[in-house]
């Protein structure tokens, strides 16, 4: 039934598109892209590359994307076919198969009325309370499946309305979301240095019956004084406005949540007398405030950040948990890293409580000489005020006219595993990463790049140190332009640590290297990439949404390509 429904899409939208495409002189045009990665995996236990269907039998996963859009006669339409075969991007553990329609859309604008219907991507504000979208590296696919219709009641303002289910890979939950807002501009008038772009929203889920009778049935284990009665409707609402005044712009949000049946991971429940730490469900309202202050002048660039975030989980029902079922985005406090080691550590957005600041300052001189200081500090709400990230990121960059340019700095970070990967009794893990990066230009083609970082980490009262301990990663890239690219790295276990491999026969921990070859391929608007890797389990993070990873051997394919 699901294929047929597919077809039936599929059939709709190409009868109207086709028949326009061949005619130019209507104007029709067609574009699309296609994302394609290819997993064989070849198993390897010491590193912790096994116990999983791909790495016991199947040997092979792929994951596959075909977008089309045509345009003609005031009409947008969207059309996307997605292919998941043995894939470990919905649970890394495990293996998912399916293939449909992931994706159709219908977009029309009749004069200031704008009409949208289809599996749609949207947000209100900052995404605070609603946010529609997706994030392909986490499998995650949060599309709202309905109508959404748009307004302009006075130039540069509009109110948008929309009501439908969230997308649940080739299915959709029961909850239905509905919501409003209103966005607007204004400004001090023609040679005035200042503006504001206010705006207000509020959005309403209702859990369906199958899900509002499971969640009963949980509270009915629980002891009467743990007991609550659970809310079948949950309110949000949201209040922002963005400031721009000369070489200042200041972002400001609050949001509230009426009460919801929220689940606490770590919570405490009464279990034959006895207290257990847990997945515990409770009744809670929530709030978010969030506020970005920057100023940007000459080449000096500073950007303050501070959030507040108390019992704001908002998803379709509260049985789903990690990344599933979100029906809102809270942004992230802590820097995006790119290196590999200092990008091992990530801070995921605790959606129950967190108090944050993130300040970013940076200085060009003459586009030569740059300066970049970043400090981020997350710590719970609670009574405790427990850190759960800090992080101190320098770097200073050199540019010698267009041969060679050299990049450097130090990190420090303090992570707290046991929250952010739930491993009980962990310690907070504290790295001093040293880093550079070295790019040296042959001539207008071709290029070399040396990169290179050390992480050191802290030791436990037992003297062990953290983790997986000390690492040392090194890579180099040779690009001829515009066509070839060549990497070569490896993550080397210098000084392992406490969850790091051991030897079977010895009990000695292992120092394993962790090598990694790619060769990147572009003609015009195609990208391919063939690489074998050997990867430690760590954390992946999109936005400030994190999963944990289980080790990777084996090799990857890539394609990409844009029509």
């Amino acid at each position: 039934m699901k294929n047929l429904k597919a077809l039936l899409y599929c059939f709709i939208i190409l009868a109207c598109a086709l028949p326009a495409a061949a005619q130019e002189s209507d104007g029709g045009r067609i574009s699309g892209n296609l994302e394609t990665n290819a997993n064989f995996f070849i198993r390897d236990s010491l590193i912790g590359a096994a116990n999983t269907p791909q790495y016991d039998r199947q040997l092979y996963g792929a994951d596959a994307w075909l977008n089309l859009s045509y345009s003609n006669w005031g009409f947008d339409f969207g059309l996307r076919f997605d292919l998941f075969n043995n894939s470990n991007l919905l649970n890394p553990t495990d293996s998912y198969t399916d293939e449909g329609i992931g994706r159709w859309y219908i977009h029309k604008s009749i004069q200031k009325l704008d009409i949208s219907v289809g599996y749609l991507y949207d947000q209100i504000g900052s995404g605070i309370i609603f946010r529609a979208f997706e994030e392909r590296p986490l499998l995650i696919d949060n599309a709202l499946f309905g109508a959404r219709l748009g307004y302009e009641i006075l130039p540069d303002w509009k109110i948008k309305a929309f009501t439908g289910r969230q997308k649940q890979q080739f299915d959709v939950y029961g909850t239905v979301i509905k919501g409003i807002s209103i966005d607007g501009y204004l400004s001090g008038g023609e040679g005035a240095n200042w503006a504001i772009a206010p705006g207000f929203g509020a959005v309403n889920r209702t859990l369906d019956d199958a899900s509002m009778n499971s969640v009963v049935a949980t509270i009915n284990t629980y002891i009467k004084e743990e007991a609550f009665v659970p809310k079948y409707n949950t309110y949000a609402f949201s209040v922002f406005n963005t400031l721009t005044a000369g070489n200042f712009t200041w972002y400001v949000e609050g949001a509230y949540k009426s009460k919801d049946n929220l689940n606490d991971p770590f919570g405490e429940l009464t279990i034959n007398d006895s207290t257990v730490i847990g997945d515990r469900l409770f009744l809670a309202s929530g709030s978010v405030v969030y506020s970005s202050l920057s100023y940007a002048n000459k080449g000096l660039g500073i950007t303050l950040e501070g959030k507040r975030t108390e019992n704001f989980d908002f998803r379709t029902r509260p049985q789903e948990q990690l990344n599933r079922g979100l029906i809102n985005f809270l942004p992230p406090m802590a820097r995006v890293n790119t290196y590999r080691l200092n990008a091992r550590y990530n801070a995921a957005t605790q959606t129950l409580g967190e108090q944050a600041f993130q300040a970013d300052i940076r200085y060009n001189y003459k586009r030569k000489l740059g300066f970049n200081v970043n400090f981020s500090n997350i710590n719970t709400l609670d009574k405790e005020n427990s850190l759960l990230y800090r992080e101190v990121y320098t770097e200073v960059s050199y540019k010698h006219k267009r041969t060679w340019t050299l990049l450097g700095g130090v990190q420090v970070q303090r992570y707290n595993q046991e929250v952010f990967e739930f491993k009980p009794d962990a310690p907070i893990v504290e790295t001093t990463i040293p880093y550079f990066d070295f790019l040296y230009k042959f001539d207008r083609k071709k290029s070399i790049r040396f990169e290179g970082q050390y992480m050191a980490t802290g030791k436990d009262e037992k003297g062990v140190k953290h983790d997986y301990g000390n690492w040392l990663f090194g890579l180099v890239e040779f690009s001829i332009a515009p066509h070839w690219t060549f990497t070569v790295s490896d993550m080397y276990n210098a000084d392992p640590g406490k969850n790091s491999p051991v030897d079977a026969d010895t009990g000695e921990k292992l120092r394993l290297h962790y090598p990694r070859f790619d060769v990147f391929y572009t003609y015009r608007a195609n990208r391919f990439s063939l690489s074998y890797i050997k990867q430690v389990e760590g954390v992946v993070c999109t936005g400030g949404i994190c999963r944990l990873e289980p080790a990777f051997s084996g090799v990857k394919f890539t394609a990409n390509s844009n029509f």
